[in-house]
């Protein structure tokens, strides 16, 4: 062989090597990211979950604090109040008879 045929020959094995190292450090890399890739959209997905399930409690929350403020300002009724004393604690108003149903 020539030394020009022997040079090729050496370059040639020289670049496949390169060409192979380089592609495994591009599998290797995709891999890592599609790795992490998939663990961030896991995470996201949790993520989100708890969101939801926060935001529905603020939600209920709010609801029962409407709720509250408007059996406050009700207690502030009398005809209200009578209304209470009679149904729930069982008061009667003067001149007035309980009737007890079974």
């Amino acid at each position: 062989m020539s030394k020009a045929a022997a040079k090729k020959s050496i370059s040639g094995s020289a670049t496949k090597r390169r060409y192979k190292i380089w592609m495994m450090f591009i599998v290797l890399f995709m891999g890592w990211a599609g790795y992490t890739l998939f663990g961030q959209m896991q995470q996201q997905k949790a993520t989100f979950e708890k969101l939801t399930t926060i935001e529905s409690g603020i939600e209920a929350t709010r609801a029962e604090a409407e709720a509250l403020k408007r059996d406050v300002e009700r207690l502030n009724d009398p005809e209200y109040i009578s209304q209470l004393a009679t149904k729930e604690q069982g008061m009667v108003k003067e001149g007035e008879q309980q009737i007890f149903s079974e």
